[in-house]
């Protein structure tokens, strides 16, 4: 059972607006230079300062590459060890918009793994973050442990 299917109407307001949340999450996380993009980057991140990381996000399209989903299935349960939140995002062209798209020297970013990290100053508190954390949280009350967030088209 996933999350929409207990809570019917009201469970696709709330994922609209963890949706929402995780916009803003990722909007405000990006000037601050508190974004890690890339499966490789991610996992360096994660090896070197994990009790940093404060979310991570897998991202796919239904692709069938059995060397990503090795890499998502590790990155999984390295969070899981760590108590890392993660999220299943849908729509990847959507979350490379929300993150610039580009890497300098016009190559495409690989966004399929993201990870949030804490900025310097520990005073960063974000209430979309929070929004995004009790979702996870709530999710994994009921076994789900890794929600899936689909991020709307503009």
């Amino acid at each position: 059972m996933t999350f929409e299917e207990t809570g019917g109407e009201n469970s696709v307001e709330r994922m609209e607006s963890v949706a929402q949340a995780l916009e803003e999450v990722l909007s405000s996380a990006l000037p601050q230079g508190c974004i890690t993009v890339g499966v490789y980057e991610a996992a360096k991140s994660l090896n070197v300062d994990p009790d940093n990381v404060v979310l991570c996000l897998l991202a796919t399209d239904d692709e069938e590459d059995v060397a990503l989903q090795i890499h998502f299935t590790l990155i999984q349960a390295f969070c899981c060890e760590n108590d890392i939140n993660i999220l299943r995002v849908g729509n990847m062209r959507r979350l490379a918009e929300i993150l610039g798209g580009v890497k300098p020297g016009g190559e495409p970013m690989d966004v399929h793994c993201v990870l949030v990290t804490n900025p310097q100053s520990a005073l960063w508190k974000n209430p979309a973050l929070s929004k995004v954390n009790r979702f996870c949280r709530d999710c994994r009350c009921l076994d789900q442990w890794v929600p899936l967030i689909n991020l709307p088209d503009r």
